[in-house]
């Protein structure tokens, strides 16, 4: 399909939607920095090129809907967070944002240590060298089998997230002759600004054990009891996509009395906490992220003031970015299909992905930007809603958005900042079949993870 412009009808919107909020950006053709990879730039002919390579030709290589990665700029992020946190911190990216076993050899170059919560995304990070010693093992469910794996292998910690998995690793690890480092996960009840499907520190959610009550002291008390556990620390992650430290501060306050009270009655002083991830990126121009090194000198200070106000030695802290490394360092390409004016609301934009490959949106309400990526374009804006192939009413890409009022099918879009969790989401609703992950470098471009074929879903149909 020619990818050239071509008018499909009037569709300027000059009426926008009841509590939209913002009006047509001045310039369609920028590509605001905060928002997209570091690589990301037009040529002089307006086509958007990443890592040296232009969209144009990577849709004709790999097809599209397909993620891009800009394997540059990722690693940037990932060594810029080593650096902020330096030796006496340990960086640990959170696989469930986005993994593949390109991914943990860049994290292993980089210095990186790995945060993985399933069986599936250990053996990945085994399969791609990542050493099970600097392997940090997650969840709320965590099974039989999970455990034995993990504990066989050597992963450097587990994080116990409930009473009866403080008895099960413990009787693992022991059963196998071994003595398993582990932290406790606990709910400190702080609020997380954030959505409530992504706030995690409150007392009413599934993860980890309440602080007030008495129960994590008490959780305490049964994992110093059991021979199989060597407790190391006391972990806190307070949610996800958050902007303001005020939470961190409050969580950090709270953890460090929970290690006061520890030592009080047991005589010992941990020797490191876990102070989660969920540090927010630019999803929009409206966003205003920190810098790595914002981050740590933040945290340092919040641990290091709490600690000398309760007299202890200041334990090493951990940080589990995952988001905050990834998430900006990709974006999905799409191929514009129908174009759907309605006359005073908006113009519907549909390509060919959606909901099966960013479900961010429809579970989340979560707000994505998007630009016109195949050429440039002096038309006036329009306000689309990008939607999806699905079907499904809730098949949402971007909410609201502007894009050129000529705009075609055929014509390339990209969606900026998604790196996390869209492929780790992705589906095969309506049997889509989930995009490829092509990695871009100094003007050579790689798949990572191929794109699914038709043969992929019938090898799993057995009937």
């Amino acid at each position: 399909m020619s990818r050239s412009a071509h008018p499909a009808g009037p569709r300027h919107a000059d009426v926008l939607p009841e509590g939209h909020p913002s009006a047509p950006p001045a310039d369609l053709n920028h590509l605001d920095p905060k928002v997209w990879a570091s690589t990301v730039a037009r040529t002089p002919d307006g086509v958007v090129t990443v890592g040296g390579v232009e969209v144009t030709a990577l849709a004709e290589e790999f097809g599209t809907p397909a993620y891009l990665i800009d394997e540059v700029d990722f690693r940037e992020r990932a060594r810029a967070w080593r650096t902020a946190f330096g030796a006496d911190a340990d960086v640990f990216y959170a696989g469930k944002a986005f993994l593949s076993r390109a991914v943990v050899r860049w994290l292993h170059d980089e210095g990186l240590n790995l945060d993985v919560c399933s069986g599936g995304e250990l053996t990945t990070a085994l399969s791609a060298g990542m050493p099970a010693d600097r392997i940090a093992f997650h969840g709320n469910n965590k099974s039989v089998d999970e455990i034995e794996t993990a504990i066989r292998a050597g992963v450097g910690r587990i994080v116990l997230d409930s009473f009866q998995e403080i008895v099960r690793v413990a009787h693992i690890a022991q059963s196998l002759g071994k003595r398993q480092r582990v932290q406790i996960r606990i709910t400190v009840g702080v609020e997380a600004h954030t959505h409530e499907f992504i706030a995690t520190a409150h007392e009413d959610q599934k993860f980890g054990i309440p602080l007030a009550g008495g129960q994590a002291a008490e959780a305490v008390r049964r994992a110093l009891q059991l021979d199989g556990l060597e407790l190391i620390g006391i972990h806190s992650h307070i949610g996800s996509q958050i902007f303001d430290m005020s939470g961190f501060e409050v969580a950090a306050h709270r953890v460090v009395g929970l290690l006061k009270d520890i030592r009080d009655e047991h005589g010992i002083e941990l020797p490191e906490i876990d102070l989660g991830g969920g540090l927010g990126i630019a999803y929009t121009s409206a966003d205003d992220p920190r810098e790595p090194h914002e981050i740590a000198k933040a945290l340092h200070e919040i641990v290091s003031r709490e600690c000398e106000g309760a007299r202890l030695r200041t334990p090493r802290i951990s940080v589990e970015p995952g988001r905050a490394i990834v998430g900006p360092t990709a974006f999905t390409l799409y191929e514009v299909g129908t174009i759907k004016p309605l006359d005073g609301l908006r113009t519907y934009v549909s390509v060919d992905g959606g909901m099966s490959d960013n479900i961010r949106t429809a579970l989340y309400d979560a707000e994505y930007s998007v630009a016109l990526v195949s050429r440039t374009s002096e038309a006036a804006p329009m306000l689309v809603r990008v939607v999806g192939k699905h079907c499904e009413s809730g098949d949402i890409v971007v909410k609201d958005a502007f894009l050129p009022a000529d705009l075609a099918p055929g014509d390339l879009i990209a969606v900026p900042a998604t790196g996390a969790y869209c492929r780790s989401m992705a589906s095969n609703y309506n049997h889509a079949l989930r995009p490829p992950v092509v990695a871009v470098r100094e003007g050579e471009a790689r798949v990572i993870v191929r794109r699914e074929t038709e043969e992929d879903l019938l090898r799993l149909d057995v009937g």
